[in-house]
């Protein structure tokens, strides 16, 4: 039995019943890290000795019955965006530097080593988490499991490729607009972006609050385990949510009968969207409708809102480098550097005309979802690119976000939104299905989701290293 293919759920399963240990679970893990590191460049780096360390004081608390929490002993990787104590956060850059004491946990990360789990590295990101696609100057190009020429997707790329090929069950990533989901689609896994506030985040992230974090995860199932975990108040994040109201892993037996849905498969003719993919989302909506789920295609109320985002992005990258020195700037992305560019010259006024659009966006969505329980959409139009380019060769777009128009409105919203992989179009290449529902609805989100995985439609999630 290979451990690295296991789910976090199983593997507590096997811890609680003595089939194998934390020790050896994390020793194939950190081995298959390794193995898939020069091909795929999923991390910034391993922090094997406190991994094996921790593994050892799990195992002994599973030996004597006393596990620490909801995840001792499993293995997970963070996106290297997020704090993890006594290694360097990078962000992707060489503006930043690694010395210093990183004294520090993230809110969720700080959440799963209290309940015991295993650090086993960081992962990579564009820089600042930037862009759709994962590659930076720091750590180079991330690139896709099932084609390692293709892109990982992006921003939370390193985490999904370490997901998907079996580098630790877990992952934490982070979604500006749409940068877990947009990796899951691409990789076959699931991602999901929390309500926002759900899971607190320190330091604030520079686009403010179009950023979540979120579990990446092989299943529905793991990423309602990990929300339980992490997705409790930290008093370093103002605006948090309180404590969920139940368990979301218990709210998965609750199944989709009687939700309503509305399936809109263009968002009402907006989006050309792959003939691979539109199949692919059209059978997974099938199996909803087979579920018991009430489906109908409708359209939400609303235009593509891409100037709006781009305003309060680039102005968040604007602000984030506007104390950088000329030579500090000239070590970024030309692209981020191009965008810090753009978002100075917006003005306050335009500013808050973005706001506008956004509470305009957020009216109509809850008023959508008045009629219907969840929104189905693909996750992205398209399946994964050559690796290293922002747009697909001969797109008319010069940005991620002509390419994302299914995923960065939802950031503007704050709702909960899944990628769950649904299929592979014919080369093989993964396709992703997003399920939104209301703001602090993340329990139907994931109930939705884990009826598809039950009913055996998405895949595995997990794809074999070259020479398994």
């Amino acid at each position: 039995m290979q451990l690295t293919d296991l789910t976090a759920g199983r593997l507590l399963d096997g811890y609680r019943k003595g089939e194998f240990s934390p020790v050896e679970v994390t020793e194939q893990a950190l081995e298959r890290a390794r193995r898939i590191q020069p091909e795929v460049n999923a991390f910034v780096r391993l922090t094997e000795e406190d991994a094996l360390a921790g593994a050892r004081e799990s195992e002994a608390r599973w030996r004597r019955g006393e596990p620490a929490g909801l995840v001792d002993g499993v293995p997970v990787t963070v996106k290297d965006l997020l704090l993890l104590r006594g290694h360097p956060t990078l962000r992707g850059s060489r503006t930043v530097p690694e010395r210093g004491s990183w004294d520090e946990d993230a809110p969720p990360v700080a959440r799963l080593r209290a309940h015991g789990a295993v650090f086993l590295g960081k992962t990579t990101t564009p820089e600042y988490g930037w862009k759709g696609v994962t590659d930076s100057p720091l750590t180079g190009i991330t690139r896709n499991p099932s084609d390692p020429t293709r892109t990982a997707g992006g921003s939370s790329g390193g985490s999904a490729a370490a997901v998907a090929l079996g580098a630790g069950p877990l992952s934490l990533g982070t979604d500006g607009g749409g940068s877990i989901r947009i990796p899951a689609a691409f990789c076959g896994i699931f991602g999901l972006k929390p309500t926002y506030g759900r899971v607190p985040l320190y330091p604030a992230s520079a686009f403010g609050t179009l950023s979540h974090t979120g579990p990446m995860t092989r299943d529905a199932a793991d990423a309602a385990l990990l929300l339980d975990v992490i997705g409790t108040p930290d008093p370093r994040d103002w605006s948090a949510l309180p404590p969920a109201p139940g368990s979301f892993t218990e709210a998965l037996r609750e199944g989709v009968r009687g939700l309503r849905v509305a399936y809109s498969p263009t968002l009402g003719g907006q989006v050309a969207v792959r003939p691979a993919v539109a199949a692919a989302v059209r059978r997974a909506v099938a199996a909803l409708a087979d579920l018991g789920a009430y489906v109908e295609e409708a359209d939400p109320d609303f235009s593509d809102p891409v100037d709006a985002f781009h305003t309060l992005w680039f102005t968040g990258a604007a602000r984030l480098t506007q104390s950088f020195s000329p030579r500090r700037r000239r070590l970024l992305d030309p692209g981020l550097r191009e965008i810090c560019a753009q978002g100075a010259r917006a003005s306050a006024l335009d500013y808050l005309a973005a706001v506008d659009v956004r509470v305009n966006l957020g009216r109509r969505m809850g008023r959508f979802h008045e009629r219907y329980d969840l929104l189905v959409t693909p996750t992205v139009p398209l399946t994964a690119f050559e690796a290293g380019r922002e747009v697909p060769r001969g797109s008319a777009h010069r940005r991620w976000t002509g390419w994302t128009p299914f995923t960065y409105p939802f950031n503007l919203t704050q709702q909960p939104a899944a990628s769950v992989p649904v299929g592979v179009d014919g080369e093989g290449l993964p396709v992703g299905m997003q399920i939104v529902a209301a703001r602090h609805r993340d329990d139907l989100v994931l109930r939705a989701a884990h009826a598809l995985y039950e009913a055996g439609l998405p895949l595995s999630g997990t794809v074999a290293p070259a020479g398994d």
